[in-house]
């Protein structure tokens, strides 16, 4: 009979997990499904890869599903402020009594595999598989989730036949694992794309374009794009912006940055493709979803005197779009930095990128995170480009040193990984 962990074990046992570290392949993953008695080609999965924007629309396609009536899972990585933010249904996450049983189910299924030979599945495959478990055994009408790295080899594409494989904007990242090209980069994404299966994809630089043209031909995969010529009367703004999209007049979305409306039409593209697939989703549903959704930590606003926005820009791409966002919204203002990166990222490339619009930057080491790049590396790295930067030892600390710097009309910004914004924000939202 299977012990159930208690919260305390339960969080041991997920502390212990690193230790597996990452894998690309995915055998052990199968073995685990296998193990789990997951039915997988049962499991109606709307599945989103892509280097940046993943996360946002799958907030808006999760949300408008919500709205529509349907009983949605949604499976996210990383997290920002608690570890069960990545298994959720209808918005919410999953309780600790869930977690601990299904963790404890988890774990027996792992300790098979070991006994049989096997590796330990990593931390991620272990999340991926409860997640697929506990939406299944929850009947969920809908599985909304993104890939963690890749696609081709990321465990998440265990699913024969998803209803929808969608591609946010591909760029450069993880070069080290995908390829140094963007080709290959997003050669491996589309390895999300299956036999059959309709595509819907965001605009993408030529090269990446013909890459999923290629895959969707051999794949027999209907192919459709966010086509922007349908998109008009755009007014952004930090708390509400607005937008049409061909036959959806006056779309109004309640996240910030420039970049937030392009994953908005991707969403609505989405929601097309699911119409075709005789899902019944209104009008209705597709604006509150769009309006309502939110996503902690991209171009999110948490304090407002003095303006307070925090950003996970932590790749290239995604730094020139927080560039563009800053250029719009913060035109001739007093700019602080709160940066924080890992040092396997492109950091230079997202100084060169972002550093020009700042008064001061001031470094933090994001904590908990071996890959973590050094408070005083950055620093003197910032300071090749920048002469005001500043080193703190700490998050609150550099969250008090911004302050002290700013004026009521000042503009706070953190960006970098994503893994330090959730404590950031909890610091600055308790102050």
């Amino acid at each position: 009979m299977m012990e159930i962990m208690n919260r305390k074990q339960t969080e041991e046992y997920i502390e212990q997990l690193g230790m597996f570290g990452s894998v690309l392949g995915l055998e052990n993953m199968y073995r685990l499904c296998d193990k789990l008695e997951i039915p997988l080609e049962d499991l109606k999965v709307i599945h989103i890869a892509g280097t940046n924007g993943k996360g946002s629309t799958l907030a808006f396609v999760s949300t408008i599903l919500r709205e529509a009536g349907y009983k949605v899972g949604r499976y996210i990585s990383p997290t920002i402020s608690d570890y069960r933010e990545r298994i959720q249904i209808g918005g919410r996450m999953i309780t600790w009594k869930d977690l601990c049983l299904y963790m404890s189910k988890l774990k027996d299924a792992c300790d098979m595999i070991v006994a049989e030979g096997y590796p330990h599945p990593t931390a991620f495959e272990i999340e991926t598989a409860l997640g697929f478990l506990y939406f299944y055994e929850k009947e969920c009408d809908m599985i909304v989730l993104e890939t963690g790295l890749g696609g081709t080899l990321d465990a998440t594409n265990v699913l024969p036949k998803p209803l929808l494989s969608v591609l946010a904007s591909i760029s450069m990242d993880h070069m080290v694992f995908l390829g140094n090209t963007l080709s290959k980069i997003a050669e491996n994404k589309c390895g999300i794309i299956k036999d059959g299966c309709p595509v819907v994809s965001q605009t993408q630089d030529d090269e990446a374009m013909k890459v999923i043209e290629n895959a969707c031909l051999q794949k027999q995969a209907a192919l459709t794009v966010v086509d922007e010529e349908k998109l008009s009367k755009v007014k952004y703004g930090l708390l509400k912006q607005k937008f049409s999209y061909g036959n959806y007049k006056q779309c109004e979305i309640s996240m910030a940055g420039t970049y937030q409306i392009k994953n908005a039409c991707l969403a609505i593209e989405v929601v097309e493709a699911l119409r075709e697939l005789d899902y019944e989703i209104s009008d209705k549903a597709l604006f509150k979803g769009l309006q309502t959704a939110q996503w902690l930590g991209r171009f999110t606003v948490i304090d407002k005197k003095p303006l307070f926005v925090v950003d996970g820009a932590h790749n290239e791409d995604a730094s020139k779009q927080l560039a563009k966002s800053i250029e719009f919204y913060f035109t001739n203002k007093k700019i602080i930095y709160i940066m924080g990166v890992l040092k396997d990222k492109e950091y230079e490339k997202i100084i060169a990128n972002t550093y020009s619009y700042a008064s001061q930057i001031i470094t933090i080491k994001t904590p908990n995170n071996e890959r973590a790049m050094d408070a005083y590396e950055l620093a003197k790295e910032v300071n090749k480009y920048h002469p005001n930067v500043t080193m703190a030892d700490s998050i609150e600390e550099a969250v008090e040193m911004a302050y002290l710097m700013a004026d009521k009309d000042s503009v706070i910004l953190a960006f970098g990984s994503l893994s330090y914004l959730g404590r950031l924000t909890s610091i600055v939202q308790s102050k």
